[in-house]
């Protein structure tokens, strides 16, 4: 049990699947209460609740759109509403949307790529911090990828540099708001076992990139949540701020 998170408030976007459902688990097993968002996945987002709740612990679940800005803010206050505050916001949310090269990149694909995954995060940021301010600090640890040091796969140009620009915003925002006890952070997963892959990876193109994995495999979305419990507590990481943590398996090593 870390302790410190004990009756801690946490929003995680996108906690209905992957990467962010794992994560709920594990932040409600260390006795935080965690608000489970979701877009479309309302039976899976229900799923990880009743999860958390048979096993003890203390969820809610929100919903919205994190592309459209009074959804976002209206995400950020349902959950102070129901919890009375937030102490941790990890933005979880993003996806690929689709492969293209860069010839067939349309305006529209553009804006949907940045929107989903770069706006998203300022937006969110932007909702929750003059609440973190109020309540006297907050944590807030951002989901990049191995994608923004590398440059993607195939047609995932769009999707590398959006979560790009949000490894550089985590330091940008530590420097910001480190006056205001706000500390912010990055987790950068590489190759998961998510519906991410599912979606936007052929089976041909997931052998191939695990192949260059030196642990040789691909990861599980429950190992990530270490790395986001570690970030979320002051008393492991109180002096961690404006840093990215990989967690690929070796496939990436800064």
């Amino acid at each position: 049990m870390i302790d410190d998170l004990n009756g801690k408030a946490v929003l995680i976007t996108g906690s209905s699947t992957g990467i962010g459902a794992a994560a709920a688990r594990a932040f409600a097993a260390h006795g935080a209460r965690v608000a489970i968002h979701y877009h479309r996945s309302a039976a899976k987002a229900q799923a990880v609740l009743a999860t958390i709740e048979a096993a003890g612990g203390t969820a809610m679940l929100v919903a919205g759109d994190v592309t459209d800005r009074t959804a976002i803010e209206r995400i950020v206050a349902a959950a102070i509403e129901g919890f009375g505050r937030i102490d941790v916001l990890i933005n979880n949310a993003g996806g690929l949307v689709r492969r293209a090269p860069v010839a067939e990149i349309t305006d529209e694909l553009f804006d949907e790529v940045v929107r989903l995954n770069a706006w998203s995060v300022v937006a969110a940021c932007r909702a929750v911090v003059p609440h973190f301010r109020r309540q006297g600090g907050g944590n807030i640890i951002n989901v990049s990828s191995i994608a923004a040091r590398t440059g993607g796969g195939p047609g995932a140009s769009l999707y590398a540099g959006s979560k790009a620009f949000v490894s550089t915003l985590t330091r940008a925002l530590a420097r910001e708001l480190a006056g205001d006890r706000i500390r912010v952070n990055a987790l950068a997963p590489g190759i998961i076992l998510t519906p991410f892959h599912e979606r936007y990876s052929t089976p041909e193109q997931f052998v191939a990139m695990t192949a260059t994995i030196p642990m040789g495999r691909a990861g599980a979305a429950d190992e990530c949540s270490g790395t986001l419990l570690y970030l979320a507590s002051d008393a492991l990481s109180g002096y961690v701020t404006g840093q990215t943590v990989e967690v690929n398996g070796g496939q990436y090593m800064p």
